[in-house]
């Protein structure tokens, strides 16, 4: 084979990688700002915000300074809002009237054997009741909050991908040139 058909052909492969590489890219970079787009449009209309530093509970308020009074607007702040704000206050809701940290069914559980079980204790029941609403709503809320933070995840990812994607279509773009020029000094009757 001759050398400036190898040349050719490796040169050709080369470009065609990174057209590949760039259009890989563009669609990259478009799920990325898609995702990340979307995700803080979701949640400036939830209009969810971060109390100011006296109203942030004790056990998570080191981590949620630095949202203190910040409107949650990214997939981070979604995921601190549910996992270091809501949560604590479920912990600290279920504690309150459970003695321990209890999850939705467990205080499900104990709600509906009271009520199956005929229970005279309307204090408790109401007590219970009102807790398993709460704790439905605040898993609810924090379903949806970490489903926005996945995203953002994905987001950020896809970012991440787009930028390599660009890097290396340039490098195998730079290749291709420097494929194409070498083709020019080499001889037409040189072999491999």
């Amino acid at each position: 084979m001759k050398r400036r058909t190898f040349d050719k052909l490796v040169s050709f492969v080369g470009l065609g990688f990174a057209i590949l590489l760039f259009i890989f890219a563009g669609l990259l970079n478009y799920g990325a700002s898609f995702a990340n787009e979307n995700v803080q449009t979701q949640l400036e209309n939830q209009n969810i915000a971060f109390p100011a530093e006296e109203g942030l509970p004790a056990n998570t308020k080191v981590q949620l300074m630095k949202w203190a009074g910040m409107q949650v607007t990214s997939g981070e702040m979604a995921r601190d809002y549910s996992d270091l704000y809501i949560l604590e206050h479920m912990n600290a809701s279920s504690t309150a009237v459970m003695g321990k940290a209890a999850t939705y069914s467990e205080v499900s559980a104990a709600y509906m054997g009271l009520v199956r079980g005929g229970s005279a204790d309307t204090a408790k029941i109401a007590q219970l009741g009102d807790l398993r609403q709460t704790l439905f709503m605040g898993n609810t809320l924090r379903g949806m909050l970490l489903q926005a933070y996945a995203f953002g995840i994905f987001g950020v990812v896809a970012g991440y991908a787009a930028l390599a994607s660009l890097l290396g279509g340039l490098l195998f773009l730079l290749l291709a040139i420097a494929g194409f020029a070498h083709i020019r000094r080499t001889p037409e009757d040189a072999m491999i």
